[in-house]
Parts: structure tokens; C-alpha cells; sequence
């Protein structure tokens, strides 16, 4: 029952403690791809805190989860666990716990339900916006234009995404500002953002007390902006995507003095424009071994009792 509370205060530390220690550093703005991988490995390193919180909490309290988690282990390492000694206390904290992750995944499926009929709306409008020619299959093309007055450019992600843009656009954006552009949004696609934005809102809209939740869906959305940028600036440059992001919003009112939903381009594009100093290649490598190895304490903590029984 020990290792299951330290466990859960370890998870809830993390959950308290992670957003504002990333948040005091300004690196993730320098290495958005890098940050991505720590928010990752933060949030499922609380994750398997209460995972394995609750896998000790029922173990302690029923002797058939105890049978299954234990099948394979010594007597000794089962006595150094000391399971049972509080099993109303263990049954309670391990239904709660439960119940927890069912949540979780419950508002996991709703996201995806509902982003699932998002996407198939915005594909049937495509489709009475853009008809398919005879011999064409809905899905096929990477690239669909369709007739408007706004300059506009998106991706639609799924099993064969594709990159919507404009005749606005088309008209406005020319040259390597248009491939920029491109290239901004197929990194998206690649990188598969869609995903880390489903399961960043899911988390948040069902815990949306937990700090680390918040933060994390915060900072993909963010996060992936940046990302993105990058790549189409590696390709054309960064004074090219800063231009082009300018030309394509610059009729929205985004870089006016009220703020919009689209706050963030005049960052975005002072950004590109006053790049900082990237991370060297070795602090990005400590960076990126020092946040895999953060889902590690929650199993170091839960063998401990285990490896000292055998030691």
C-alpha cells in the first residue's frame, strides 16, 4: 500500500509541479520539436503514476488481482509489498483510480467521435464545394482548390490527408511563399498533429483541474504552430513563411491591437523574423534522453520493493 501512495503523490507532484518548470525555461520556443517530445513524455509519466497506483491499490485489496499481478513472483517479493494490510483504504483509492481512467478513456472516444464527424462534414462540403470529377475517388487527390474570396490554406488529416487551399490564396500568395505555405501544412500531416491534439483536449476536458492537462493541451496547440513553421522554413526560409503567414491572415484583423482567436501569428512571425539561437545538437540530445527517461521514476519507484526483496 506504501509504494501505491507514493506512486499517486508522485504522479500528483508531477501533475502540479512539470507545467511550471517548463514554463520558467525558453527553450521550447528555440526547439518547439523537442519540447513536443518532453510535454509527451511528462504527461505519461503522471499517466503510469496512477496507472501503477492503481494496480497496486487493487492488489492490495483483492487477492485474485493480486494472483495476476503477482503470478510469477517470488514469495519474498509479494511480503515486501505488504499488500493487504490496508485493503478497505486499497479498494477505495483503487475504484477511484478505475474510475479515473475510464473517464479518460471515455473522453478520449468522445473526441475522437466528435472530430471524426467534424471531419466528415468538412469533407462533404468539400465535395459540394469541389466535385469530383468522373473516375475520381472522395479522398484521392493530396490537393484540392476550391473557389473562395478568402485567402485560406488547411489540412484535413485522416487515413489520406489533404491540403485545402483557396483560389484567394492562390491569387495572393506566389512563388516560394505559396510552396511555403505547402510545406507548412504537410508538416502537419507527417507529423501526424492531429493525434497529440485529440489526446491533449480529451485529458484536459476531462480533468480539467489537473494543471499538467491544461498546459498540455495548451502548448501542442502552440507547440505544433511552431513545429510547422520550422519545417517550411528550413525548405524557404524564414523571412518566406513569416511573409506568407502575413499575406494569408493579414485581412482577419490577427495583427490589429484586439485580440483574436489567431493571437498567436504576430508571435509566430516575430518569431521567424528575430529567430533565437537554436539548441546545440548535444543539449538537444540531453534534452531528449533526460525527458525518456522521466516515464522511468514511476517503474524505479514500483520495482524498488521488488529489487531490494532480490537484492
Amino acid at each position: 500500500m506504501l509504494v501505491s501512495l507514493v506512486l499517486l503523490l508522485l504522479g500528483a507532484l508531477a501533475a502540479v509541479v512539470a507545467p511550471r518548470l517548463v514554463s520558467r525555461t525558453d527553450w521550447p520556443e528555440r526547439e518547439p520539436v523537442v519540447a513536443l517530445w518532453v510535454w509527451q513524455c511528462v504527461v505519461a509519466a503522471v499517466l503510469l503514476c496512477f496507472a501503477l497506483s492503481m494496480t497496486f491499490s487493487a492488489a492490495a485489496a483483492w487477492q485474485f488481482v493480486r494472483g495476476q499481478v503477482f503470478a510469477a513472483a517470488p514469495h519474498g517479493v509479494v511480503e515486501a509489498y505488504a499488500l493487504g494490510a490496508n485493503e478497505p483504504w486499497s479498494a477505495l483509492l483503487a475504484v477511484a483510480l478505475a474510475c479515473g481512467g475510464l473517464w479518460t478513456g471515455a473522453m478520449l472516444t468522445r473526441e475522437i467521435h466528435r472530430t471524426q464527424v467534424r471531419r466528415k462534414r468538412r469533407r462533404m462540403g468539400l465535395l459540394v464545394r469541389s466535385p469530383m470529377l468522373p473516375g475520381e475517388e472522395p479522398g484521392s487527390e493530396p490537393l484540392v482548390v476550391l473557389e473562395g474570396e478568402r485567402p485560406d490554406a488547411w489540412w484535413l488529416p485522416g487515413t489520406a490527408p489533404q491540403l485545402v487551399i483557396t483560389t484567394a490564396a492562390l491569387r495572393r500568395l506566389k512563388g516560394r511563399k505559396l510552396d511555403a505555405v505547402l510545406a507548412h501544412e504537410q508538416g502537419h500531416a507527417q507529423a501526424r498533429h492531429d493525434w497529440l491534439l485529440h489526446c491533449s483536449a480529451a485529458l484536459a476536458n476531462g480533468f480539467p483541474q489537473i494543471p499538467v492537462f491544461a498546459a498540455f493541451r495548451d502548448e501542442m496547440h502552440r507547440l505544433v504552430e511552431l513545429a510547422a513553421d520550422d519545417v517550411a522554413s528550413k525548405r524557404f526560409g524564414r523571412l518566406t513563411i513569416a511573409l506568407a503567414l502575413v499575406e494569408l491572415n493579414e485581412d482577419r484583423g490577427v495583427f490589429g491591437p484586439c485580440p483574436t482567436p489567431d493571437a498567436q501569428l504576430p508571435h509566430r512571425v516575430n518569431r521567424l523574423l528575430t529567430p533565437a539561437p537554436r539548441l546545440t545538437a548535444g543539449r538537444k540530445l540531453r534534452l531528449t534522453a533526460a525527458a525518456a527517461l522521466v516515464p522511468l521514476v514511476p517503474l524505479l519507484v514500483a520495482f524498488v520493493p521488488a529489487l531490494r526483496a532480490l537484492g
